[in-house]
């Protein structure tokens, strides 16, 4: 397997249209180059309960799982997207999800940046070489107890994708606007675990991006577009 990389400019350019020239911009001005240490934000991440005005939501305990995720950019003709998995349904995690590739961070992983891209190579074929890490979003904590650090980075044209069929059921792209345009993001509310939970949701076609990975989109929107 090959090394993954920190957050460093790559020696090669990606991404050199007008579109992803912006979007790295807007990246570098907004978001975090460095993850987020202990206490700041991490001892008040984001999470679904944030979306709760009565507070019958409450956030998992400590100590959290913590996990990290990349939200790999893509440069095509038709424009910027986002490249989204569906989890395989055999999991036992959030299985049949939307989801960004990514997992738990080993104890020995040096950073979340590894972690994301470690994982991503593993699941979807992404070789960490392929792709221009750009900063980190906020952490978001999710209702299962996982404190999940999203990595943004740009992939590198062309890049080969072959989905590892024990992870991933399906490789899907949405675009960006899609997903930046903040009428989409709807606030849904189900019981779960005998109590009221609200949510982000994100339809697309006949798809539904909901929970942490919804969360993580609105907050890309809020750090770089709002």
């Amino acid at each position: 397997m090959r090394p993954c990389q920190e957050i460093r400019p790559t020696r090669r350019p990606v991404l050199m249209g007008a579109a992803a020239h912006d979007f790295e911009a807007r990246a570098r001005e907004h978001l975090s180059p460095e993850p987020p240490g202990p206490g700041e934000p991490l001892s008040n991440p984001r999470g679904d309960h944030d979306l709760d005005p009565e507070g019958f939501a409450v956030a998992p305990h400590q100590p959290h799982r913590l996990a990290a995720v990349l939200v790999p950019i893509l440069a095509t003709e038709s424009g910027l997207r986002v490249l989204l998995t569906t989890r395989a349904a055999h999991l036992r995690d959030h299985s049949g999800q939307v989801a960004f590739p990514g997992g738990k961070i080993d104890p020995g992983d040096p950073s979340p940046a590894h972690t994301a891209l470690r994982e991503a190579q593993e699941e979807i074929g992404l070789f960490p070489d392929d792709v221009r890490p750009l900063g980190y979003l906020d952490p978001y904590l999710s209702a299962t107890g996982f404190l999940v650090t999203p990595l943004v980075g740009l992939v590198e044209p062309g890049s080969p994708f072959a989905p590892n069929p024990d992870e991933v059921a399906e490789i899907f792209e949405v675009p960006l606007d899609h997903l930046m345009d903040p009428s989409r993001h709807l606030v849904r509310m189900r019981s779960w675990q005998g109590r009221m939970r609200l949510y982000y949701a994100i339809p697309f076609g006949e798809r539904l991006i909901w929970g942490v990975t919804a969360g993580i989109v609105h907050n890309l929107y809020e750090r770089m577009f709002r």
